[in-house]
């Protein structure tokens, strides 16, 4: 049986359920999985860089990568970004063949969960600048946003971003106001994780909105998803984001096409349950 090899690089990653869903799909596909863990905030002395060359060179498949080292397997990747993510600023897939490749399944993961929705985007206020983000505003422009306007406690790194998706930087200060007037609000910060709890958003500010979204999908209900779904807002949850991008990083590993029709149903299984909350 093939095997397919391959790990996760991260910090706070011991909740992931991308082993379990990689699982289902090799089952399905008749391999075998063989996935390792870095988690960064339990390893001494990690070296990113090291660590990839070395699995490349032990002849593993590839690496998954997470915050915070997305920019970082961009730089990594060099000109071996796929075609349609080479515009990107972030990887989150690396797959080691000959040219090493590079993949940023939270991009096609997000146009493929948004879509659904059958809507644009609107005006948008998206809180964080960071790898996902990275992923996230030139989707929104795709998807045909009105408007992006980026926040970060960096100003550097959201006038950075926006600069480079055609959306458009703000201070904290000038947040409120956008916020109440935004179509859609989306949290592209670690807030809300476990690990990183609150919310990106104020729950005041909450309501009157059409949509959001949040990229942390464990918990998948978080503080800010919470305050939107009773605020009656379309809840798009990182689940939903993680659904999609496990689906296209596997068939970035293995180069094989998922039958969504049987594997769906299965990683929707994975979703912890919650009730009281109108999510897609």
């Amino acid at each position: 049986m093939t095997t397919l090899r391959a790990g996760l690089i991260g910090a706070h990653i011991s909740r992931t359920r991308l082993p379990a869903a990689l699982k289902i799909m090799c089952d399905h596909a008749g391999l075998a999985l063989d996935f390792t863990l870095f988690d960064t905030a339990t390893l001494k002395d990690f070296d990113f860089e090291d660590t990839l060359t070395l699995a490349r060179a032990d002849g593993w498949g590839g690496m998954s990568i997470t915050h915070p080292f997305k920019t970082r397997a961009r730089a990594f990747a060099s000109t071996g970004m796929a075609d349609n993510v080479a515009h990107l600023a972030a990887c989150n897939t690396l797959v080691f063949d000959s040219p090493l490749r590079g993949y940023n399944t939270d991009y096609t993961g997000f146009l493929a969960a948004f879509t659904e929705r059958g809507q644009k985007p609107g005006r948008v206020v998206m809180m964080g600048a960071g790898g996902v983000a990275q992923a996230l505003a030139p989707a929104l422009i795709e998807l045909g946003a009105s408007e992006l306007v980026i926040c970060d406690r960096d100003t550097a790194r959201a006038a950075a971003l926006a600069a480079t998706s055609g959306g458009r930087a703000i201070t904290p200060q000038d947040a409120p106001d956008l916020i109440v007037a935004a179509d859609g609000l989306v949290n592209a910060t670690p807030l809300g994780m476990a690990e990183y709890p609150g919310s990106a958003f104020e729950p005041a500010l909450i309501g009157g909105q059409a949509w959001a979204f949040d990229a942390v999908y464990t918990p998948t209900h978080t503080a800010f998803l919470t305050a939107a779904d009773r605020a009656g807002l379309h809840c798009i949850t990182g689940f939903d984001l993680f659904r999609a991008m496990a689906v296209r990083s596997f068939e970035a590993y293995t180069g094989l096409t998922v039958p969504l029709a049987d594997i769906l149903p299965q990683l929707d299984a994975l979703k912890p349950r919650q009730t009281g909350h109108k999510t897609t």
